[in-house]
């Protein structure tokens, strides 16, 4: 077992609120509690990790499109500092278009009065400054910590595959998308495939990305590349290559040289040449959302309880509001000495944050339908209909503030503040 208990919660193994899963999602959830009075425990099955470094070589590649949510989320956490000390990069502007047609639709900043649209951060810069905030706080990490079972109650007993037990009077599973919680809680899930995988790179290219975040919708699916830093004078973006599950097969087949040929030809050359890509990986991609989001004294964040396609790169954005909402009721009930694990509050978590989920997961999988058709009129409609938006600012204007995550019931931690973009 490798722990970090603080001094006045050392040797603890009662806790208010036990969240399991250390991801990005469990470690913002740790980090927006910390601090207000209950005792916070972290588990989390995986090593402890080593002391943080800055980043300066070789990018992860897996990457988060943050929202500015996201982003005012992170800086009321004290962690969006050292991720602009490692390594972040701000996109101004978007072009998307449709590869079997001619319609296209292009988002700036400046048009908005805004500094960025967005960042683009390497998984692992995230999880950096969120273990580095934890590192100071008052939150008792527990690694090398495999739930095996878990009994609700009025406290909650959670087992240990090595014996232990802890207890919690609520339990948090933000321990993603095959989460053991949601299963021992007992809660349904909803999943379909997306009837894609997803390939993953990080590639150079001949001509710099120009902080914009392009993507190139085909019948076999979507093409996005994700600006990144330039390092070495070279230009980098990272890659998501949505394909049908055959194609990304053959995808994964190929020798580095034909890889950039094809994906050159796929972007269409949006960018040059693709000039070298490093190691790939696939995935397959699901729908998965859940019925309830808590059951007894269990609630679940961010992938455990709902997963959706990346191809508006909206799926962690949306466990961040999940996180921020969340921390909002629980820190309002100890506030007012109401029950944290009590329906009336989690009731009120699943209401704020069920429906907005649903939306989401709904509209990608209308667009995954859209642009999927291969049927003449169809394509005539979708390319009329980019045009047709993209002469239309406030309609656009409308749709971005929606992606940005600055429309609806946004919690506290995720509003705007009065201070300007750190990068």
């Amino acid at each position: 077992m490798s722990e970090r208990l603080n001094n006045h919660h050392a040797g603890s193994t009662e806790f208010d609120i036990m969240i399991v899963g250390g991801g990005m999602v469990g470690s913002a959830l740790a980090c927006a509690l910390d601090g207000h009075g209950m005792k916070v425990a972290l588990l989390d099955a995986g090593s402890a990790p080593t002391d943080s470094v800055p980043v300066t070589t070789g990018f992860d590649p897996r990457v988060c499109a943050l929202t500015e949510a996201s982003r005012q989320l992170f800086v009321q956490l004290g962690a969006w500092k050292d991720m602009v000390a490692d390594r972040v990069c701000p996109y101004k502007r978007m072009y998307v278009w449709d590869g079997e047609g001619t319609g296209n639709i292009q988002f700036g900043a400046a048009e908005m009065h805004l500094s960025s649209l967005g960042h683009i951060v390497e998984n692992n810069v995230i999880q950096g400054a969120l273990n580095k905030r934890l590192s100071a706080g008052d939150v008792s990490c527990l690694y090398d910590s495999k739930v095996q079972s878990i009994e609700p109650g009025f406290v909650t007993q959670v087992g240990l595959t090595d014996g232990r037990v802890y207890k919690a009077k609520l339990v948090v599973g933000a321990d993603g998308a095959e989460s053991k919680m949601r299963q021992l809680a007992g809660i349904p899930l909803n999943r379909r495939d997306c009837l894609h995988h997803a390939v993953v790179t990080t590639i150079e290219t001949e001509r710099y990305h120009d902080d914009t975040a392009w993507q190139r919708f085909s019948n076999t699916g979507p093409l996005a590349f994700l600006p990144l830093p330039d390092q070495d004078g070279k230009h980098r973006c990272s890659v998501v290559w949505s394909q049908v599950p055959e194609e990304a097969t053959r995808i994964m087949q190929l020798d580095d040289a034909e890889f950039c040929r094809q994906l050159t030809r796929a972007s269409e050359g949006c960018l040059g040449k693709v000039v070298a890509a490093t190691e790939r990986f696939s995935y397959p991609l699901r729908h998965r959302h859940v019925r309830r989001y808590y059951s007894d004294s269990v609630v679940l964040v961010g992938d455990a309880a709902h997963t959706i396609h990346p191809l508006a790169g909206q799926g962690v954005n949306l466990g961040l509001l999940d996180v921020a909402v969340l921390a909002e009721e629980l820190i309002h009930a100890f506030e007012r000495g109401a029950n944290i694990a009590g329906a009336s509050v989690l009731s009120r978590y699943q209401r704020r944050r069920m429906g907005d989920n649903l939306a989401m997961l709904g509209a990608m999988e209308g667009f995954q339908h859209l642009f999927g058709a291969d049927a003449l009129p169809v394509r005539w409609l979708r390319n009329a209909g980019l045009k047709l938006t993209n002469r239309l600012p406030e309609v656009k204007h409308k749709l971005i503030r929606h992606a940005m995550g600055l429309e609806g019931d946004l919690p506290r931690l995720c509003r705007e503040q009065t201070e300007s973009p750190a990068a």
